[in-house]
């Protein structure tokens, strides 16, 4: 069972933590349930820990009908977590800001439990309730009993106890706390909320095979006209309800004309596709690069269009993310002019040990972590060079490094970037609430491009479900001005190819 869409009850009276004598077993909890009104099921009652209070604070509105219980020690580490300028620390205050409101509402009576509704949170229609009393419920013998985590079980056990047949259920981001609920018999999740989906392999692709009869099943109503270079078809049928706008379709077989098209537009029952523009082709090779698969020409169709302002790119080591982001920034920045400058960044979690405090500038204490973007350009300004010799590489390595800014995310918050291209490199790593405040920064005529590998996330507590690229993917999935593509081929060289796969 899953907590963040719990399966819905019946209206009860608030007047006290026990279900009616009567209450039958609970329904399963799905995660989209619809509030129904079935006089047989009962809400339950979830008991928060600490770590799921801090790791989102706004989770106390995130359980519907269902009730919540603070054991009084959570409320004691909460006051412990408060200080300092870690995102831990702000949610540790928000939270207890939120808990400050709802007991300052006109009417609200803790002994009888705080209306969840109170502050404008209409989805929350369960209360609120803090451990008044102590509730002694004996633990195994080999379980510390000072220890904050027993405390917090033996609460729940007690609970249970007291209120059966009600579900009492623990909600924890602790795998061990989890399993040592389970251990004693007690119900347990993980707080779900966060989760954008449940597998990477759900993440939106971007692309979308064509089946093998489309022209069969819509040739005959499909229109098609040509303007400004490219070609356009306007189909209908059973093939659009499953489109997105700006999502890229496809359709390669055997003896026949292959179709690789870009959705622009979805209206009624119909949809218009526009063919691409082919940059694996010598003469549309951008700043020397060409592409090399059907993936990477998505990819690189969404970065030269000026009206996309919002590209996410996702794939293993060497699928390209980084080149074409950076020879399609620097020929929109020096030859087309559509941007002034490439700013660029990355969340900056090692994957081992630190090795301390960087001397320098922003930019020089971001140089060891942009590794990457110093690999990328020598490729570009070597293929830029031609044959214009040591001076010439010299010169166009200066221009090139001259238009490209690598700033902190630390120093982010306030900045209002305009007519920037904008790449944030290793977005796997970025939490939802840091996602937010990179994108928020865009002005007019900016682009920001998030690259990233969900496969490879380094910071603690995010998961593939949970990562800040995965939230806006899917967020921004069908939005006019905005696309993504996953890479799916490596073509870095045959050896990394084959590690990516075996180990």
């Amino acid at each position: 069972m899953e907590n963040r869409a719990p399966a819905p009850a019946a209206r009860r009276g608030r007047g006290a933590v026990a279900a009616p004598a009567t209450a039958a077993a609970p329904k399963p909890a799905t995660r989209n349930a619809k509030p129904t009104r079935d006089a047989n099921t009962v809400s339950k009652l979830f008991v928060l820990d600490t770590n799921v209070l801090l790791h989102d604070p706004m989770c106390l509105f995130r359980f519907e009908e269902h009730d919540i219980y603070l054991p009084m020690i959570v409320l004691e580490e909460l006051d412990g977590h408060k200080k300092g300028m870690t995102e831990v620390a702000r949610n540790g205050r928000q939270t207890s800001r939120t808990l400050d409101a709802l007991a300052a509402a006109q009417g609200a009576d803790i002994a009888r439990g705080l209306k969840l509704d109170t502050t404008g949170h209409r989805e929350a229609r369960g209360s609120l309730f803090f451990q008044t009393e102590a509730l002694d419920h004996p633990l195994p013998a080999a379980l510390p009993q000072g220890k904050a985590d027993n405390q917090i079980l033996g609460v729940v056990a007690a609970l249970r106890a007291k209120l059966a047949p009600r579900p009492v259920v623990l909600v924890s981001k602790d795998i061990n706390m989890r399993v040592k609920a389970r251990a004693l018999g007690l119900d347990a999740e993980d707080y779900q909320n966060d989760k954008v989906i449940e597998d990477g392999d759900l993440l939106y692709s971007g692309a979308l095979a064509l089946p093998a009869d489309f022209w069969t099943r819509h040739g005959k109503s499909v229109e098609s006209w040509q303007s400004g270079g490219h070609t356009y078809y306007r189909v209908s049928g059973p093939v659009v309800p499953s489109l997105l706008v700006n999502q890229f379709v496809y359709f390669e077989a055997p003896g026949e004309t292959s179709l690789y098209a870009r959705v622009t537009e979805i209206r009624d029952r119909t949809a218009v596709l526009q063919t691409l523009k082919d940059y694996g082709s010598a003469k549309n090779n951008i700043w020397g690069v060409n592409t090399r698969n059907r993936e990477q020409n998505f990819a690189m169709n969404l970065l030269m269009d000026p009206e996309v302002d919002f590209v996410t790119l996702t794939g293993t080591a060497g699928t390209g993310k980084t080149l074409m982001a950076l020879a399609a920034g620097l020929t929109q920045v020096l030859d087309d002019r559509r941007y002034t400058e490439i700013i660029m960044t990355r969340a900056t979690v090692s994957v081992g040990e630190d090795i301390g405090f960087l001397p320098g500038t922003e930019e020089e204490k971001m140089g060891p972590w942009m590794g990457a973007l110093d690999d990328n350009l020598e490729f570009l300004a070597k293929g830029d060079g031609g044959g214009a010799g040591e001076w010439g590489r010299a010169a166009t390595n200066e221009l090139i490094r001259s238009r490209i800014k690598v700033k902190s995310l630390n120093f982010m918050r306030g900045r209002t970037f305009l007519n920037k291209y904008v790449i944030i490199d290793e977005a796997q790593n970025l939490t939802p609430k840091q996602m937010k405040t990179l994108i928020t920064r865009a002005g007019p005529g900016t682009k920001i491009v998030c690259m990233g590998n969900i496969a490879q996330i380094d910071t603690p507590y995010l998961t593939e479900g949970s990562s800040g690229l995965t939230f806006a993917v899917d967020k921004f999935k069908g939005w006019p001005h905005g696309g993504h593509i996953t890479l799916a081929r490596g073509e870095r060289s045959r050896l990394a190819d084959f590690a990516s796969e075996v180990l």
